[in-house]
């Protein structure tokens, strides 16, 4: 063996620089000190300083609830199931996939709680964060629920929300005395509704043309083709020519117009 061949050399200079990098990595932690983190409970010192941990610790768990309040308070489930029963009519078992379904989902929930979030901001957020006229955490909450509960009543079903003041036994004269605990469930039934009874209208088209097709296979007696082969790409065309993606997006906003 050639010791002194180039590659054997840069090999052997390889290896002696990952030891120098190794021992610099050894020798860094024994010279810097690293600061540590101390989490502890303590003794308030007056009431003000209590009630700020108390936000903070309140904040933090609306935090951690973000996604089931983004679901359940929004028209993200309608939204979401429409798409999703376009996907499934159409016949396209992971096209579009389950990333842009959610993806355009979550955009065109924006789109639609526009409005809501803008009264949400000028009403709640705007007035706590000011330093001038500053109002209470409470009155900032309370400020931010009657936008909230403005926009799922415009979306629930009488006889949903009924059913549930029903069950606790409330009978609110008033928006602001109607409980959101209650509000939520029955406007998320609702969506649920509203959003089978549009993938009901979506699939009937589809499933025309499943039948037409599968009827003119047997005609012609090609009764061991199996009819999705052609009833796809028929499908597809017809929902291309109707422009159905940018029909079906106008009518899902004109419902919360």
């Amino acid at each position: 063996m050639n010791f002194s061949s180039p590659r054997l050399r840069t090999a052997s200079r390889l290896v002696l620089l990952l030891l120098l990098v190794g021992l610099a990595c050894w020798a860094v932690p024994q010279q810097v000190q690293v600061p540590s983190i101390q989490l502890g409970v303590g003794n308030a010192k007056d009431q003000t300083q209590l009630s700020t941990s108390l936000q903070i610790l309140a904040l933090l768990t609306v935090l951690s609830l973000a996604p089931a309040i983004l679901i359940l308070s929004t028209a993200f489930t309608r939204i979401v199931i429409i798409l999703g029963f376009v996907r499934t009519a159409l016949g396209t078992q992971s096209i579009p996939p389950n990333q842009v379904i959610v993806g355009l989902s979550l955009f065109l929930t924006f789109f639609v709680m526009g409005p809501t979030y803008e009264r949400i901001n000028k009403e709640a957020l705007t007035p706590y964060m000011s330093k001038e006229h500053p109002i209470t955490f409470d009155q900032a909450l309370a400020n931010a629920q009657k936008p909230v509960k403005d926009f799922m009543l415009k979306n629930t079903y009488e006889g949903d929300l009924k059913m549930f003041l029903d069950m606790r036994r409330q009978h609110p004269k008033t928006r602001e005395e109607l409980d959101i605990v209650s509000l939520i469930p029955a406007f998320v039934i609702s969506e649920l509704k509203t959003a089978f009874i549009i993938g009901f209208y979506i699939f009937v088209p589809f499933v025309i043309i499943d039948l037409i097709v599968a009827s003119v296979l047997m005609g012609m007696g090609m009764m061991m083709m199996p009819p999705v082969v052609v009833s796809l790409p028929a499908k597809l065309l017809v929902f291309v020519l109707a422009d159905g993606w940018a029909v079906l997006i106008h009518a899902i906003l004109a419902g919360y117009s």
